[in-house]
């Protein structure tokens, strides 16, 4: 009975995370399900569930109530996402995150990964383009050479720019330009995360 309590809890708290998530424009798993958890009342770490079991969630949520105007959506943001690359061609832009795995929904923020020899460099074309940004940093768990391992695995904090777009936010995590051969981890199942770059975008979208 306890096990069924605790995967009924488990469950409730992945479908909350899952509404805040495709409601709120929530991008961050961690603190959905524990904004979640806390909104139902535990704290359990037992009864919090994975990033998979609530992207599963946000896909049947997205499927009941915005099932005409998701598609959409996501059509504009990665519209919104190629326009932005094409004007940072230079700094080998590549799309990651929701808007590239499809489950964006309202509010969703678009992920773009820069890689530059500086980040002066991309600063200062930001401003000479008298485009506003605001900064900030995240936290990447990385595969050195692309290889899933775990004793090889570490994470990598870089600074991100945050613009706003049209559709809403684009953050722009500036990585060093050798960090294109290493391969970052996806948020949900931990295996390599996707990144597309202008010429492959431009075919999804075609």
């Amino acid at each position: 009975m306890a096990r069924e309590n605790s995967h009924q809890i488990r469950q409730l708290i992945a479908q909350q995370a899952a509404r805040m998530m495709a409601e709120e424009g929530i991008s961050d798993y961690a603190y959905a399900k524990k904004k979640a958890g806390k909104k139902l009342g535990t704290s359990e770490t037992s009864h919090l569930p994975t990033n998979s079991e609530i992207a599963e969630e946000v896909k049947i949520y997205q499927e009941l109530f915005f099932r005409d105007e998701q598609p959409e959506q996501l059509k504009l943001l990665r519209h919104d996402a190629l326009v932005t690359m094409q004007m940072l061609e230079r700094f080998n832009p590549h799309l990651t995150g929701s808007v590239l795995d499809g489950t964006a929904g309202r509010y969703a923020d678009t992920h773009l990964h820069l890689f530059a020899d500086s980040l002066k460099e991309v600063e200062m074309f930001l401003l000479n383009k008298k485009i506003h940004f605001q900064t900030n940093e995240k936290s990447y768990r990385k595969l050195n050479d692309g290889k899933r391992d775990k004793k090889s695995s570490n994470r990598k904090t870089v600074p991100v720019f945050i613009l706003e777009g049209p559709n809403g936010l684009i953050k722009l995590s500036v990585f060093e330009f050798d960090d294109m051969r290493i391969a970052t981890k996806h948020a949900i199942d931990g295996a390599n995360a996707e990144r597309l770059n202008i010429a492959r975008l431009t075919a999804l979208l075609a």
